[in-house]
């Protein structure tokens, strides 16, 4: 059984290496004081500094920030009420609309891209921020919708039942009972979708506009001429926002949690 232990300990070191030690790598590198990624010669933070001062990536970073709100914007409002909305009803394929819901984030991203290149084309609508919005709408749609669905799970309908008997309408009821109740939820998926819509490229490459870029397309497009520090201090960068995002998604489910197993209490 010790022997067993050990065993799986070195599997775990040997994985976390596999997966960590290029992100490692990419973080020193963007303190290297050479132009060339290949040798440390030393500690400088000058590749901040031209990050810094980079307009083109300076104006990619917006539209990708920009991007991120307005798609979650809308897949928060998108995702919450087919949430609420299939909480409430019961037909045979219920079951089977909730699984359809869920599609846009189990296609390859690839065909998905491919799918919306031919729908706009077929639209004739203009490639640009419109099409991005859209094309990451749909992808962001599942995460909020699968935050807010599991949260319905663990609410008391007599809360609801209750305010309807006090007079409430439908609406004020949702806005005044569910609404506070599955935030933290909807949070969550926000930040969760706004995290996977900032570092998409795949699907940002087939649905972008060609006076438009997004933050990792232009790094993708950068890639291809070299890997260089400066392109090193902004993938750290993107690293680090990410997971400030992700580790405030995770806090906000872990007091969702919480909050939701006092409630049972």
């Amino acid at each position: 059984m010790k022997k067993k232990w050990k065993w799986s300990n070195l599997y775990l070191v040997v994985v976390l290496l596999l997966m960590y030690l290029p992100l490692a790598m990419v973080v020193i590198f963007s303190f290297n004081e050479s132009k060339l990624s290949a040798n440390f010669t030393g500690f400088s933070l000058k590749w901040y500094e031209t990050l810094a001062r980079d307009r083109d990536l300076k104006e990619a970073l917006v539209n990708s920030i920009t991007l991120g709100v307005l798609s979650c914007g809308i897949s928060a409002i998108i995702g919450t009420l087919g949430a609420v909305g299939m909480a409430r009803v019961n037909y045979k394929s219920k079951g089977m609309m909730e699984y359809l819901s869920t599609i846009p984030i189990m296609i390859p991203e690839i065909i998905l891209g491919m799918v919306f290149l031919v729908f706009f084309s077929m639209l004739d609508l203009p490639f640009g921020m419109t099409t991005l919005v859209i094309a990451h709408t749909t992808f962001c749609v599942p995460y909020i919708f699968m935050m807010v669905k599991a949260r319905l799970v663990g609410i008391d309908k007599s809360l609801e039942e209750a305010a309807r008997d006090l007079g409430a309408g439908p609406v004020r009821t949702f806005f005044d009972i569910t609404m506070p109740l599955i935030m933290p939820a909807v949070l969550s998926g926000c930040l969760l979708a706004f995290a996977m819509s900032f570092d998409d490229v795949v699907i940002s490459i087939f649905v972008n506009g060609p006076r438009l870029n997004t933050l990792p397309v232009k790094v993708y497009a950068q890639l291809k001429t070299g890997v260089t520090p400066e392109i090193n201090a902004l993938c750290t960068v993107i690293l680090v926002v990410i997971a400030i995002v992700l580790g405030i998604s995770a806090w906000i489910g872990k007091k969702s949690k919480k909050e939701k197993q006092g409630e049972c209490l």
